[in-house]
């Protein structure tokens, strides 16, 4: 027996033996309660996912980065995460960093033997330049990636804060790692498929600590995205309905205009009566919080 037969992802389920004889609703159906358990097994580790996001929220706080490595299913969940970070919250393009084993071609289609590959999760770490400010997660749906070993191990000898998420228990991820996060989601519907509940499972943990840590970084004004980046036609709608919900303001245009459509700068405009340049000096000397700049 190997230890990829102890991981409980890869056993079989039987709630889904015979599945190819079945209709299609009733795959469907089967799909759909294996996927309630996910949010159960995410459920337990919030303490855990807690304890990430205020280290993550201190690491922005301090003027260090948060990285977010995976191989395969895992790596892409880590890049799509990162790569919303500048659109939502209005943060600096390299605050949040998504990698993946085996570069980006890895996005679209497998690259053999990357994961397999601890020198190179080592030499990804040192091209990111991660350092002792830094938080690193490695995901890892196994927990038993050679890449993400060698990323959590080359980043805690830089000094900073390591991550382990998992889909299984005693792996060597959580061996290497600060803190280990592991929704047990238990047997894939499709044996071994862990771009399911798995993938779902590190999704919502992701999306949890990124959220989390924007909000407790001060990034968020109550449950408003007011760091939005407003690219498109619907996203300056968004802008508008932002600034005027929050200043009370019907005629919120000539502020954003001014402000380069900076949702919080074009609040403190209107409501603490400043100029363009004074209102983003003044955001600058809050942190970029909103809550602070308005007092």
């Amino acid at each position: 027996m190997s230890d990829l037969d102890d991981l409980s992802t890869e056993k079989p389920n039987p709630r889904s033996v015979g599945l190819d004889l079945l209709a299609a609703a009733d795959i469907l159906r089967i799909i759909n309660d294996e996927d309630r358990l996910v949010a159960v097994a995410v459920d337990k580790e919030i303490p855990r996912i807690a304890e990430a996001v205020e280290r993550a929220a201190a690491a922005i706080r301090a003027g260090g980065r948060l990285h977010l490595f995976g191989a395969g299913t895992s790596g892409r969940l880590a890049v799509l995460d990162a790569s919303e970070m500048h659109p939502t919250f209005g943060v600096p393009l390299d605050l949040v960093q998504g990698h993946i084993a085996g570069g980006d071609a890895a996005l679209r289609r497998p690259v053999e033997g990357a994961e397999d590959d601890e020198d190179d999760g080592a030499r990804r770490v040192d091209a990111a330049q991660v350092g002792t400010d830094d938080v690193a997660m490695a995901l890892s749906a196994s927990g038993r990636a050679p890449w993400c070993v060698g990323v959590l191990r080359r980043a805690k000898e830089l000094g900073a804060f390591t991550i382990a998420i998992t889909c299984n228990e005693r792996t060597a991820i959580s061996r290497v790692a600060d803190l280990t996060i592991q929704p047990l989601v238990g047997r894939e519907v499709i044996t071994g498929s862990t771009r399911m509940k798995a993938g779902t499972a590190q999704k919502l943990v992701l999306n949890m600590i990124s959220t989390g840590a924007m909000v407790r970084a001060g990034l968020t004004y109550g449950n408003l995205m007011v760091g939005l980046t407003p690219t498109n036609t619907k996203l300056k709608e968004r802008a508008r309905g932002l600034v005027r919900s929050i200043s009370g303001y019907d005629e919120v245009d000539d502020a954003l205009k001014s402000c380069d459509w900076n949702v919080r700068a074009a609040c403190i405009v209107l409501m603490k009566r400043m100029s363009a340049a004074d209102a983003r000096a003044h955001l600058e000397a809050c942190d970029g919080s909103l809550r602070r700049a308005l007092g």
